[in-house]
C-alpha cells in the first residue's frame, strides 16, 4: 500500500472512493461541504433523508452517480465538542476495516479538520497510517490460492492544508516505515517453528543486512558460544537439534562516538518448557516466544529504512527450548558470561536465561542504554491483561522515556517495582542465584534475575507477554511493542 499526501483539493482526486466527515447532527466538515456542493447537494441530501446522523464510528457509503465518479463515504466522528483522541483513534480503525475489506484500489481522504482536541495533525496522520496498514495485514503464505482474500487497496491519498503539508508527510514518511517494521515481526512471529527455527532467525538477520548498507551484522553459533563462555544460551538450546545462536545488528546513523542505544530480543523460536514440560493446550502459541526477537529485527527495519541520526544496536540471543536427553534438567547449575551461577529449578523459565548472556555481551558496545524485550513471563498477563507492556529497570529517565512514547503511540507501557527486597525470592543454596522466585511477583522476580546482568549501564526491561500476539479466533501476532520503541528512538532523534 502506497501513501501520498497533498494539498489538492479532495475535489480533484479520482480515487475510486473518497472519505470526508460528519460531525454528529448532519455537520459536515469544510471539505465535506466542497465535495457535496461537486456532488449537487447529494451529501446533505442523504443526510437529511435520515441516513445518518454522524455518530462516533459510522460510515456511510454513497455509491458513484456515474461511471467514472468516485464514490463517497462519510464518515462519523460524533458530537464535535466531543471528538478527542479515543474518538479520532476509533474512527481511523473504522475507516481503515471498510476501505481494505471492499474491492477498490485507491481511496482518498480529506484529513485537515479531523485532527483531535487534544492531539496534533502529526499524531492523526500516524494513527491512520497505522490503521490501515493493521487491517490490510495478511499472513497467507501457507494457504492455497482460494483461501486468500488479498486487500485490493493499493493508493491512499491523504489531503490536508497547505501548511500541514510538511508535517504530514514527515509523519506519513515514519509511519510507514513502522508500519513495515512492525509486518516485519508479525511476519516472523507467524511463520511455523519447523520453518524459524534459531538458525533461520539469524538467516532473516544476514538477510536485512542485505538490504540495508547501512546494517552490519554479527552471527554467532555454536562454537562461537562455547568459546565465549555464554553457557546459558547454550543449556537452554542443549536439547534441541538446532543450536542457539547470538545474532547483532549495527545500525550507525551518528558516527562512531556517539554511544549507541541497544536493543536486546529473547528469540526462543519454540518453547516446549523443556524437562518441565508444558501443558499441551494451546502450545501451538509458543512459537511466539521468540516475538522479542521479532521486535527487534522489525525495529532495526524501520530505524535503517528512516535512515535515523542515531546509533542503535538490535541483538536477538535464539534457542529452541525442547525436551532431550542432553537437555538441562531441574538442579543443573550453569556457570554464565558473566561469571555469576545460577541453579535451574525449572527449565520452563528458559528466556531469563538466554538474556542474561546476552545482557553481559553487549557490555562491548559501552552503550547508551539497553532495553529488552521479551515475552518472559504469564504472570505479566495475570497482573496487566492484554492491554499493555511491563516496563521495569534501573534508570528512572529510561523507564518514564518508554512510558511516554508507550502513550504517543498507543502502544503503552505500565511500571512495576524493582525492589532489593524483591531480590530476596532468587536466593539458592547452590549457586549465586536460582532462576525462578516463586509464584508470587514472577515479573518482578525475572526482572530482578536480568537485574544483575546489567548493573553496568542503564536498562530497561519490557515484558510483553500480553500484548505480542493474540489468541483465538484472531490469532496472530501484534508486531507489539515496534511502534513503543520506535516511538523512543524518533524521541530520542529529535531531542538531539
Amino acid at each position: 500500500m502506497k501513501f501520498s499526501v497533498t494539498a489538492a483539493p479532495i475535489t480533484q482526486d479520482k480515487a475510486r472512493l473518497r472519505v470526508v466527515g460528519v460531525f454528529r447532527k448532519r455537520k459536515l466538515t469544510r471539505a465535506a461541504e466542497t465535495l457535496d456542493e461537486v456532488l449537487d447537494g447529494a451529501l446533505s441530501g442523504t443526510l437529511k433523508a435520515g441516513e445518518s446522523d454522524g455518530d462516533a464510528g459510522s460510515t456511510l457509503l454513497i455509491p458513484a452517480a456515474a461511471k467514472g465518479v468516485p464514490g463517497t463515504v462519510l464518515l462519523g466522528l460524533g458530537p464535535r465538542k466531543e471528538y478527542d483522541a479515543k474518538r479520532a483513534r476509533k474512527a481511523c480503525r473504522t475507516i481503515a476495516k471498510l476501505l481494505t475489506e471492499r474491492p477498490g484500489d485507491s481511496a482518498a481522504l480529506a484529513i485537515a479538520e479531523l485532527v483531535p482536541s487534544d492531539q496534533d495533525l502529526r499524531w492523526l496522520v500516524r494513527t491512520l497510517v497505522a490503521a490501515l496498514g493493521d487491517a490490510a495485514y495478511r499472513f497467507d503464505a501457507y494457504k492455497g490460492k482460494e483461501d486468500v482474500q488479498p486487500v485490493r487497496l493499493q493508493r491512499v491519498d491523504l489531503h490536508v492544508n497547505e501548511d500541514q503539508l510538511e508535517d504530514a508527510r514527515q509523519a506519513c514518511q515514519q509511519s510507514e516505515a513502522i508500519v513495515a517494521g512492525s509486518n516485519h515481526a508479525r511476519d516472523l512471529g507467524n511463520t511455523p517453528p519447523n520453518d524459524l527455527y534459531p538458525e533461520a532467525l539469524a538467516e532473516s538477520a544476514l538477510e536485512l543486512a542485505k538490504q540495508h548498507r547501512k546494517l552490519k551484522v554479527t552471527v554467532l553459533d555454536e562454537k562461537d558460544l562455547e568459546e565465549l563462555g555464554a553457557n546459558a544460551i547454550l543449556a537452554v538450546g542443549r536439547g534441541s537439534e538446532h543450536p542457539p545462536r547470538l545474532v547483532a545488528l549495527d545500525y550507525r546513523g551518528a558516527g562512531k562516538g556517539e554511544a549507541p542505544i541497544v536493543l536486546v530480543g529473547k528469540g526462543i523460536t519454540f518453547d516446549t518448557g523443556g524437562i518441565s514440560l508444558k501443558p499441551g493446550d494451546a502450545m501451538d502459541e509458543m512459537k511466539y516466544d521468540m516475538c522479542g526477537a521479532a521486535t527487534v529485527l522489525g525495529v532495526i527495519k524501520a530505524v535503517a529504512e528512516l535512515k535515523l541520526p542515531l546509533n542503535v544496536v538490535g541483538v536477538v540471543t535464539s534457542a529452541e527450548n525442547m525436551p532431550d536427553g542432553r537437555a538441562s534438567r531441574p538442579g543443573d547449575i550453569v556457570k554464565t558470561l558473566s561469571g555469576q551461577t545460577v541453579e535451574i529449578l525449572n527449565t520452563d523459565a528458559e528466556g531469563r536465561l538466554v538474556l542474561c548472556d546476552a545482557l553481559t555481551w553487549v557490555e562491548r558496545f559501552k552503550p547508551k542504554a539497553v532495553i529488552d524485550i521479551a515475552t518472559l513471563t504469564g504472570a505479566c498477563i495475570v497482573a496487566l491483561g492484554h492491554q499493555t507492556s511491563a516496563v521495569l529497570g534501573n534508570d528512572a529517565d529510561l523507564i518514564d522515556a518508554l512510558k511516554k512514547a508507550g502513550t504517543a503511540s498507543h502502544d503503552r507501557a505500565w511500571e512495576l517495582p524493582l525492589w532489593e527486597e524483591y531480590q530476596e525470592q532468587l536466593k539458592s543454596n547452590f549457586a549465586d542465584m536460582a532462576n525462578i522466585g516463586g509464584r508470587p511477583a514472577g515479573t518482578i522476580t525475572a526482572a530482578c534475575f536480568l537485574a544483575r546482568y546489567a548493573e553496568n549501564y542503564p536498562w530497561a526491561h519490557l515484558d510483553i507477554a500480553g500484548v505480542a500476539w493474540k489468541s483465538g479466533k484472531e490469532k496472530g501476532a501484534t508486531g507489539r511493542p515496534v511502534p513503543l520503541l520506535m516511538q523512543y528512538l524518533l524521541d530520542q532523534a529529535n531531542a538531539k
